[in-house]
C-alpha cells in the first residue's frame, strides 16, 4: 500500500474511541476510482434502457454541472426524467449485479483499511455521497458500513416518478446530512473525520475537526494545501501505468518459459516430479519480482509440517497462483478450472504439469475427476492446494465453502492446512488483468487433523475450517445450526395419528379453521398439490408485485439514517 497511507493511519489511532466520533467517506474518487455513475449509464445504454436521444441530455447536462452552468439539483432533475416508470427494483438488482461485475474492483485497498482503522476504534462511519442509494448501498454493505445518507429519487407503487427527493445530498446538504448523523451517535463533527476528493464537498472539509483530502483533484490538493489539511493519493486502482501493463503481460507468460526451462532435468533424470518441483520454484520467482510481490507470512513453519496435505486457501485474485507457488514450491498437483483447459498454450502446459480439470458446475464429473489426485497423495506424496470458496471473491469477505477439498482430505487420509491471504485483492482484483506493486500478508494456520472425519460429519468440519478463516480474517464467525427439537419420547402416536396431526398443524386459508380433521387431509393434499404445479408460473410476478408496492412517500420515511432524503 501507499507510503501516504501510514500517516493517516496514525491519526486514527490518535484519536478518541467510541461512537461519538463520526468517520464520514465521500465515495466516488475516495472510496473507489473513478465514477460509480459512469458504470450505470454503460450498463443502462447496452442494456437500451437509455436511447441515444436521452444519452446526449445527459452528457449535456453532466458537462454544464462540470462547467458550474448547472447546479447539482438541476442537473439530477433533469438526467432522472428518463428513469420516469421504471421500477425501482430493477435499480437495486442493477446496482448489486454492476458492484459485483465492475464498482467492486474499483473500491481503494487503502480506503478499505483507513474504514477498517476506524471500526477498530469504535468510530461511527458513514458514507456521505451526492450518488445515489443504487450505486452506493451495494458498496457500503461489502465494507460492512451501516450509515449511507445520499441522494434520493423519489418512487410511487414502486416506479421512479422522475423527480428527485430535495434537498439534494450535495454541497449543504452534505453538511445537514453529517449534522443529523453526528445528533443521532451524540458525537461532534468538531471531533470527526471526513474523507474526500473534491472541492464540491469543500463545506463538509471545513465544517470537521479531521479534513482529508482522499486522492484530492488538482483544486482540492491546492485548497488542503492552504489550510494544511492531509492529503493522500493512492495508485493501487485506476488506470494502469505502460510499465505495470508489460510487467504483468511478462508475468502472466512467464508460465511457459519456467516449464519449459524444466525439460532438461526430465531428459537428463526421467523423473517429471524433479522438473515439475524446478518449474514450479522458478516460475514463483520469476512472477513475483516480475509483479513486485513481497509476501510478508505468519506460520511458514506450518508449511511443512505434515505433507502430503490438502492446502486450502482464501481465493481473491489470480495472484493467488503466484502467491502459492511461492509459498509451497514442490511436489504439487494441481487443480483447475476446466476453461483454463482452452487457453493458448498455458492451458496445455498445466495440463502436461499434472493440473487436473474440473467442471465446476458439475459436481458428480468434479469428483470423478478429483480421483487422480486421491491416487497421487497416498502413492506419490504429493500434496493439493483448493480453494473451498470455489472462484474468486470481489473483497476479502469470505465466501461460503464447498465441500470438494473435505471430501479430498477424508479419501486421501490426510491433513488440511489452512493458507489465510489477508490482502491479495490489493495485487489484482477480480476482473483486473494488470498486476500492481504490493505487499500481501499471509498466515499459515496449523495443520488440522482429518483423522476421525467422515462424510456424515462433513459439514462440521466445514463449517470448523471457515471459522478458522473467519476468526483470522477478523470477520464474524458462522454460528453452529440450530439443533432440531426432539419429540417427546412418552408420547407414541400410530402412522395415522401422527398423518392426522401433521395435517391440522398446515396453516389454514382464508375462511377456514386451523382445526381440520384427518379426513379433510385428502382435500388439502389434492389443493397443496394443485397449488404447486401453478406456484413455478406465478411465483415471480407475485414476489415482484410485493416488493414494489411500497408507496413513494414511505421509503425516505423508512430511511432514517438518510436526511439527504
Amino acid at each position: 500500500m501507499s507510503n501516504s497511507l501510514q500517516p493517516l493511519l496514525d491519526a486514527i489511532d490518535a484519536a478518541p474511541e467510541g461512537p461519538q466520533v463520526c468517520a464520514i467517506f465521500d465515495f466516488d474518487g475516495t472510496i473507489i476510482s473513478g465514477y460509480s455513475a459512469i458504470a450505470f449509464i454503460r450498463e443502462q445504454m447496452r442494456r437500451g434502457d437509455v436511447s441515444a436521444r436521452e444519452f446526449l441530455e445527459l452528457a449535456s447536462a453532466m458537462t454544464n454541472f462540470g462547467l458550474g452552468n448547472l447546479g447539482f439539483s438541476g442537473m439530477m432533475a433533469i438526467t432522472t426524467q428518463f428513469m420516469r416508470g421504471i421500477e425501482e427494483q430493477a435499480y437495486v438488482e442493477l446496482g448489486e449485479d454492476l458492484f459485483t461485475k465492475q464498482i467492486a474492483r474499483l473500491v481503494y485497498p487503502e480506503s478499505r483499511a483507513l474504514i477498517n482503522a476506524h471500526r477498530a476504534k469504535g468510530h461511527t462511519i458513514a458514507i456521505i455521497s451526492s450518488a445515489t442509494p443504487y450505486q452506493v448501498e451495494p458498496a457500503a454493505a461489502d465494507l460492512g458500513i451501516e450509515n449511507v445518507l445520499c441522494t434520493q429519487l423519489e418512487v410511487e407503487d414502486g416506479l421512479f416518478t422522475g423527480n428527485v427527493v430535495r434537498p439534494t445530498c450535495f454541497g449543504q446538504g452534505k453538511v445537514d446530512a453529517a449534522e443529523v448523523l453526528a445528533d443521532g451517535v451524540g458525537g461532534d463533527l468538531d471531533e470527526s473525520f471526513f474523507y474526500s476528493d473534491s472541492t464540491d464537498d469543500q463545506l463538509l472539509l471545513e465544517r470537521v475537526g479531521h479534513p482529508v483530502a482522499l486522492n484530492p483533484s488538482d483544486k482540492l490538493r491546492a485548497v488542503a494545501r492552504d489550510n494544511n489539511w492531509p492529503s493522500a493519493s493512492f495508485g493501487s486502482r485506476g488506470r494502469p501505468t505502460l510499465g505495470q501493463f508489460i510487467r504483468s503481460v511478462a508475468a502472466t507468460v512467464s508460465l511457459v518459459p519456467t516449464f519449459a526451462a524444466g525439460l532438461p532435468i526430465y531428459a537428463l533424470t526421467g523423473s517429471r516430479r524433479q522438473a515439475t518441483n524446478f518449474s514450479l520454484s522458478l516460475f514463483a520467482e520469476t512472477a513475483s519480482a516480475l509483479i513486485n510481490l513481497d509476501l510478508r507470512v505468519t506460520g511458514e513453519e506450518n508449511l511443512w509440517k505434515a505433507r502430503p496435505a490438502v492446502f486450502v486457501f482464501n481465493h481473491q485474485s489470480k495472484a493467488d497462483v503466484v502467491i502459492g507457488a511461492k509459498l509451497l514450491r514442490r511436489d504439487m498437483a494441481g487443480v483447475g478450472k476446466k476453461e483454463i483447459k482452452k487457453m493458448p498454450v498455458i492451458g496445455k502446459v498445466l495440463e502436461l504439469g499434472g493440473v487436473v480439470m474440473i467442471d465446476r458446475k458439475n459436481a458428480a464429473s468434479a469428483i470423478e475427476a478429483m480421483a487422480p489426485l486421491v491416487d497421487a497423495m497416498r502413492n506419490e506424496g504429493k500434496s493439493v492446494a483448493l480453494a473451498p470458496e470455489g472462484t474468486r471473491t470481489v473483497s476479502p469477505n469470505l465466501a461460503p465453502f464447498k465441500k470438494g477439498a473435505f471430501h479430498l482430505a477424508i479419501q486421501a487420509g490426510v491433513p488440511m492446512v489452512p493458507v489465510v491471504i489477508r490482502n491479495a485483492g490489493d495485487v489484482a482484483p477480480k476482473g483486473d488483468f494488470v498486476f500492481r506493486p504490493a505487499t500481501v500478508e499471509v498466515e499459515v494456520l496449523e495443520p488440522v487433523d482429518t483423522s476421525d472425519w467422515s462424510a456424515e460429519t462433513i459439514d462440521e468440519h466445514v463449517r470448523e475450517v471457515r471459522n478458522l478463516f473467519l476468526r483470522t480474517l477478523g470477520q464474524p464467525e458462522e454460528p453452529a445450526p440450530a439443533t432440531k427439537k426432539q419429540p417427546a419420547p412418552r408420547k407414541k402416536k400410530t402412522a395415522a395419528k401422527r398423518r392426522a396431526k401433521s395435517t391440522a398443524q398446515q396453516p389454514a386459508k382464508a375462511g377456514t379453521t386451523r382445526k381440520a380433521t384427518a379426513k379433510k387431509a385428502p382435500a388439502k393434499k389434492a389443493a397443496a398439490k394443485a397449488k404447486r404445479k401453478a406456484a413455478p408460473k406465478t411465483a415471480s410476478k407475485a414476489s415482484s408485485k410485493t416488493r414494489t408496492k411500497t408507496p413513494a412517500k414511505a421509503r425516505p420515511k423508512a430511511r432514517p439514517k438518510n436526511p439527504g432524503a
